[in-house]
């Protein structure tokens, strides 16, 4: 069975009863024809299920209609992260009224995610991106720039007048916060088990703990990197248990790798919050379902999606480079996986 024809501006014009010409400057929003048939023309169109020939609309200067976002992360660990849903959806939300769409791609590497937004732009597949995972330097920023491609960052930053903007969120305050808490709680050996260490924000919550510890005399902080798994999530936290003098509370990236985290506790006999105290940074369902439920930092990421795309699309609109703005605020949700330790 031979697939479906493409309707075409001819089929649309012999609907309609009006000339290719009329029709093209209809759907490209021309002057040249009555607002009735222009409403008439954009109604068969949409009837006859019509979308623009990517070439086509190239060579006509006319938008894509769609922004794209890569995600640069090992597909199984995506699968368990609500954090990219609730970004997703966000970006969703932050689009609607818009008509445009999304193309998402999930990249093996650095090197696809590169190739992905030449491709994009090249071919006029996309008319900007929303970028996640900020790294210093950040290759993918500086292509982004050479092509003149509108992108956002989602990053943990502000970034300088003139560059690519960010929906920011202050990682490094938001890690002093959670490593003030556990301190006024009275512990004095905290470990961090991070992410990837080419990710800003990994580096930013390193660096904090570091300080923080510098001036507020913890006899023993360290981080630890992994690649957000609950596999590595396990695993770290098991030698960090086994330790002659085990931390008295652990700080998680993600929800993934603090679940895993309190497995790990249990198993080896190691009473949250009595013995262990445990924090995540991210606030999912995970993190409240759990017992005992985790101390999280909570953001809204629906909203951080939300402003993200706004803030592309009004770059896309407007032609020019915007400057950063906040995310949405941070609180410290305190629950029952922290206590004073050895309470």
């Amino acid at each position: 069975m031979n697939p479906p024809k493409r309707s075409t501006i001819a089929d649309i014009a012999a609907r309609a009863g009006v000339s290719p010409g009329a029709v093209s400057f209809a759907l490209n929003n021309r002057p040249g024809v009555s607002d009735e048939t222009r409403a008439r023309i954009l109604s068969i169109a949409q009837e006859l299920h019509w979308r623009p020939h990517s070439a086509a609309r190239a060579l006509g200067g006319a938008r894509a209609g769609t922004i794209g976002f890569v995600l640069n992360r090992p597909a199984r660990t995506l699968g368990t992260e609500s954090f990219f849903g609730d970004l997703i959806s966000g970006i969703q939300l932050g689009l609607s009224g818009s008509h445009t769409g999304v193309n998402l791609l999930v990249a093996r590497d650095l090197a696809e995610e590169l190739d992905t937004y030449r491709e994009w732009w090249n071919g006029h597949q996309v008319d900007g991106v929303v970028v996640v995972d900020p790294r210093t330097p950040d290759q993918r920023v500086e292509l982004l720039g050479e092509l003149g491609m509108p992108a956002v960052l989602i990053g943990s930053r502000p970034n300088p007048p003139g560059t690519t903007p960010s929906v920011w969120i202050d990682d490094s305050e938001a890690a002093t916060t959670v490593f003030g808490y556990l301190h006024a709680l009275g512990h004095t050996r905290i470990a961090h088990v991070a992410g990837l260490e080419a990710f800003e924000h990994t580096r930013m919550r390193t660096a904090a703990l570091q300080d923080f510890a510098a001036t507020s005399g913890l006899t023993w902080a360290q981080s630890f990197g992994t690649d957000y798994s609950a596999e590595q999530g396990a695993s770290t936290t098991r030698a960090l248990l086994s330790r002659a003098e085990p931390p008295t509370a652990i700080v998680y990236d993600n929800d993934i790798l603090a679940v895993a985290g309190l497995g790990v506790a249990a198993e080896m006999g190691f009473a949250v919050p009595e013995r262990l105290s445990i924090v995540s940074f991210d606030d999912s369902v995970m993190a409240r379902l759990v017992r005992p439920a985790l101390t999280s930092l909570h953001r809204d990421t629906v909203e951080l999606g939300e402003r993200a795309a706004r803030l592309l699309l009004e770059q896309i609109e407007k032609g020019e480079t915007l400057e950063s703005r906040p995310g949405p605020a941070l609180t410290l949700e305190a629950r029952d996986s922290t206590a004073p330790p050895g309470r």
